[in-house]
C-alpha cells in the first residue's frame, strides 16, 4: 500500500485532509476493522489509471521509420551458424 493508512473513523472526521493529502501525496488507504477497505486517489490519478494503454503493435507503428538517430548505425554482418543439436 502506498501513502498513509487512515482508520475509517479518522478518515470520516478528517475527510478534507484526506482528500488534500490524496491530491498532493498520492493514494491514501482507508481501513475498516483493521483491513484495507478503500483507496482514495486524486481524479487525475484515477483518470490516468483508466486511460487505455497502447498495444505494442501500435507503439511500434508510431515509431519513426528511421531509428538510426535513436539507435545509431549498426554494422551489417552475416549471421553466424549455431549448432542446436
Amino acid at each position: 500500500m502506498n501513502g498513509r493508512v487512515w482508520q475509517l473513523q479518522e478518515a470520516k472526521s478528517r475527510f478534507s485532509e484526506l482528500v488534500n493529502t490524496a491530491m498532493t501525496e498520492g493514494a491514501q488507504t482507508v481501513t475498516k476493522h483493521g483491513k484495507p477497505a478503500v483507496v482514495v486517489v486524486s481524479a487525475e490519478e484515477y483518470r490516468q489509471k483508466l486511460a487505455p494503454r497502447k498495444s505494442l503493435a501500435t507503439v511500434l507503428q508510431e515509431c519513426p521509420e528511421d531509428l538510426t538517430a535513436l539507435l545509431g548505425h549498426r554494422a551489417k554482418q552475416v549471421a553466424r551458424k549455431v549448432d542446436l543439436g
